[in-house]
């Protein structure tokens, strides 16, 4: 679906991108630097659904926005891939009785938080200066799967002993 856009929110959509490229990048790398298989493999999802976001955004640049439906059937899969890591910490959690992260995976672990917050912020910001209501429901979408890729990295944190709510 055709999308016509502003130079604002050109320029909105480019800042996405610039972030999009730095979550990929860093969730690429961190998966490489991570001890915990099970932060490894969270973190090799997210670095695709990262990838996921970054071509949607290259397409709104391009003048097209997806369709919001097949959108929402990849976040379901999405979330459905979060359950099962979900479960799999539980299953490994069970297994190892809570242990401690080391502090190099709890520095992933914080620093990605910290990114996926700042990320999530600057949806909420672009998704108000957006004219097309399409265009809004695509952001608005990433903007959930970063909050969820947020709420994956907390709860590994909380079942780790190092995020206090």
């Amino acid at each position: 679906m055709n999308v016509n856009i502003t130079q604002r929110e050109q320029k909105i959509l480019e800042d996405q991108r610039r972030h999009e490229e730095m979550c990929v990048q860093k969730y690429g790398n961190y998966a490489d630097q991570a001890q915990d298989p099970e932060l490894k493999q969270m973190f090799q999802t997210y670095a695709g659904q990262e990838q996921e976001h970054l071509n949607t955004l290259n397409q709104m640049l391009a003048g097209t926005a997806p369709d919001i439906q097949q959108k929402s059937q990849q976040g379901q899969q999405n979330q459905q891939q979060s359950q099962q890591l979900e479960q799999q910490a539980r299953a490994a959690q069970n297994a190892m009785q809570n242990t401690m992260v080391n502090q190099k995976d709890e520095m992933l672990c914080r620093d990605q938080l910290s990114t996926e917050k700042y990320v999530s912020s600057s949806y909420n910001t672009a998704i108000f200066d957006f004219g097309d209501t399409n265009a809004r429901k695509v952001l608005n979408h990433i903007q959930k799967e970063e909050q969820e890729h947020g709420e994956g990295i907390m709860n590994y944190m909380k079942k780790k002993g190092i995020y206090q709510s």
